[in-house]
């Protein structure tokens, strides 16, 4: 499936549901990760309350990139990864990316001493449970937001 539509900037934004057998090839990952049925946030230092996410290192794979970011960010371990969508952000700007998005169903958590840009893990039951004034820019984001659907319709969570 393919979705159409443009961002809070105007952007254009193009999104498609994959399957497992797709290849993610996409500059940057989003993870939603799960565990114990709820849903695993990250508190970012900036931008507030957001998925963990970022940009793939050099000859990181998706999911390579996808459990690295996910451990540095909340010290979450994956116990099942399914790549479900990747969009594309065209920015009139020029600078545009593609973003692969995985469900994470997470093994444990273990504390760290340091989770870079993040102050570490947050659960949730749903979104609407962490207050407006604390979601990063990113969690109020469409496509985002079509993925989280997207992890409900596919029956994970």
């Amino acid at each position: 499936m393919y979705v159409k539509f443009r961002d809070k900037d105007n952007d254009e934004v193009y999104l498609t549901y994959k399957i497992n057998k797709d290849i993610a090839d996409g500059q940057h990952v989003l993870v939603i990760p799960i565990f114990k049925q709820q849903l695993l946030f990250t508190q970012h230092k900036i931008r507030g309350i957001e998925f963990p996410g970022g940009k793939k290192e050099a000859g990181e794979t998706s999911e390579m990139a996808a459990s690295r970011e996910l451990f540095e960010e909340t010290g979450a371990s994956i116990k099942h990864c399914e790549y479900i969508a990747q969009y594309r952000v065209d920015r009139q700007s020029g600078y545009s990316f593609t973003k692969d998005v995985f469900m994470v169903e997470v093994e444990e958590i273990v504390q760290q001493p340091n989770y870079y840009e993040t102050d570490g893990p947050l659960l949730f039951q749903h979104t609407d449970q962490i207050a407006e004034a604390k979601k990063s820019y990113l969690l109020k984001d469409a496509a985002i937001l079509h993925c989280l659907e997207r992890v409900s319709e596919l029956g994970y969570y």
